[in-house]
């Protein structure tokens, strides 16, 4: 059988380290009540000049490297975005652009926080389907773009950054120990769609808007719907959490990530934590994530890697891969 296996990874930060003694001279608010409370220290914030799409262009080529590939060994692009450069074309036609890339096929997926895992599971049918061999999967966001800054209990939380992966079509034997993806699992449930969104749009605003959020919502559903969606895909793929090597979560709040980890029985030394120096990315926080742990030398050739996020809409996913 065809699995989809990673085959490089990268990463890029604007230039801009926010810290948050920053933010003290911003709104009400100190270092130690946002440490405290979401376990967030500093976060990256892009500068005029810098945009989700050079953003996800540096990652994408950052990746590209790692794979030893070029954009012509590329099929297709899927970008993971709630902050694309422009309502429409779709920012991963400009990626495509910016890479020299005038084959293949290029789209945005908008999941907000989940939209890398809606994007590599996307990639993965395409690759399983035979419809592509080699996908650029990108996760690029500048989310400091729709804060309110004056709102203490948001612009604290975000910041800007992509991840990037190339995923290649490899030969499996339908076992567990196969490498690449084993297993995925996408939901969501639009009754929650006003305890995270953002209060503008084309179609209903004319305009941009900014970021809203019931925190204290988000947090009530999100460990419980994480946590359900795992023990999902750890159906299908007939294993279990002991079997994990590494849970690389969505990083937007550290007591959720501790809280997932524990009603799932995975040790705290197997979980990567980024969430202290890049906030929450939305889409770019899961590669991001991974891109770390990968770079130190953490997540190697053969562990089992638990990836999910949970985002507005609510969406929230999963997915299980051998490196």
């Amino acid at each position: 059988m065809i699995r989809s296996a990673v085959r490089g990874i990268g990463r890029a930060l604007p230039e801009r380290a926010m810290s948050n003694a920053e933010f003290e001279t911003i709104v009400e608010t100190s270092d130690e009540w946002i440490v405290q409370r979401t376990g967030i220290r500093q976060r990256y914030i892009a500068n005029e000049n810098e945009t989700t799409a050079s953003l996800g262009e540096a990652a994408a080529r950052n990746a590209l490297d790692s794979a030893g590939l070029t954009p012509a060994d590329i099929d297709l692009i899927v970008l993971a975005t709630s902050t694309p450069n422009n309502t429409f074309p779709a920012t991963a036609v400009e990626i495509q652009h910016r890479l020299g890339m005038h084959h293949g096929a290029a789209f945005d997926v908008q999941a907000v926080c989940t939209g890398f895992i809606y994007a590599i599971t996307t990639a993965d049918l395409y690759i399983r389907g035979g419809m592509a061999r080699r996908v650029l999967v990108i996760g690029a966001e500048t989310f400091s773009r729709i804060l309110d800054w004056t709102d203490r209990t948001t612009c604290v939380l975000f910041g800007d950054g992509a991840g990037a992966v190339v995923l290649e079509a490899v030969e499996g034997v339908g076992l567990t120990s196969d490498t690449g993806i084993l297993a995925a699992k996408l939901r969501s449930d639009g009754d929650h769609r006003e305890k995270l969104y953002v209060d503008g749009g084309p179609s209903s605003t004319q305009t941009v808007g900014h970021l809203r959020m019931q925190g204290r919502e988000v947090f009530k559903h999100a460990v419980g719907m994480i946590t359900d969606v795992i023990e999902d895909s750890f159906s299908v793929a007939g294993i279990t959490s002991d079997q994990i090597d590494w849970f690389v979560p969505h990083q937007a709040n550290r007591r959720i990530i501790d809280a997932s980890a524990r009603k799932l029985g995975i040790p705290g030394d197997k979980v990567v934590m980024t969430v202290d120096r890049h906030g929450n990315t939305s889409a770019a926080s899961v590669p991001l994530a991974l891109s770390v742990a990968v770079e130190d030398g953490r997540i190697k050739s053969g562990d089992l890697i638990l990836l999910e996020a949970m985002g507005g809409g609510f969406t929230w996913g999963a997915v299980l891969l051998r490196w």
